[in-house]
């Protein structure tokens, strides 16, 4: 028989569902890196009037990113290019991630694709997207009687 660690605060439902179908935690950022995979990190924010995304891309340049909305989704993608390597260097680590990457991410509402704007500026792409007018909320003013 094996020893559980009780945890009050964990449900009864999610604790069988994990146990009977062997269900893993979303691997992080960090043990992407360890497969051998590379994805940005992405926050995206909600601006009342637009969408604005923030991506951490260290290291890459410019040049080196690709950007696309179809419908709904934005992609980001691009290349990590690895840095020129000397055989007599020794490494206590190599950690960094190099290749291609790509990232897509599903949009909450309508955005005006005529209107979008990305800056690049020390490894942060923010992307500036205006969500079309007839979904951005509207402040209705109610008049006294």
């Amino acid at each position: 028989m094996n020893l559980v660690k009780w945890e009050p605060k964990r449900s009864l439902t999610r604790s069988f569902f994990d146990d009977f179908f062997n269900v893993m935690e979303i691997p992080s950022r960090r043990s992407l890196l360890d497969d051998g995979m590379w994805v940005p990190a992405v926050d995206l924010i909600d601006k009342k009037d637009k969408l604005m995304a923030k991506v951490e891309l260290p290291g890459v340049e410019k040049k080196d990113v690709k950007l696309s909305l179809n419908d709904s989704t934005l992609t980001i993608q691009g290349e990590m290019k690895k840095d020129e390597e000397t055989e007599k260097e020794n490494y206590y680590y190599r950690e960094r991630a190099y290749g291609n990457y790509s990232r897509t991410i599903s949009l909450p509402t309508e955005i005006d694709k005529e209107n979008i704007k990305a800056k690049f500026k020390n490894g942060i792409l923010e992307i500036t997207m205006p969500k079309k007018p007839e979904v951005q909320p509207k402040e209705i003013t109610i008049e006294a009687e």
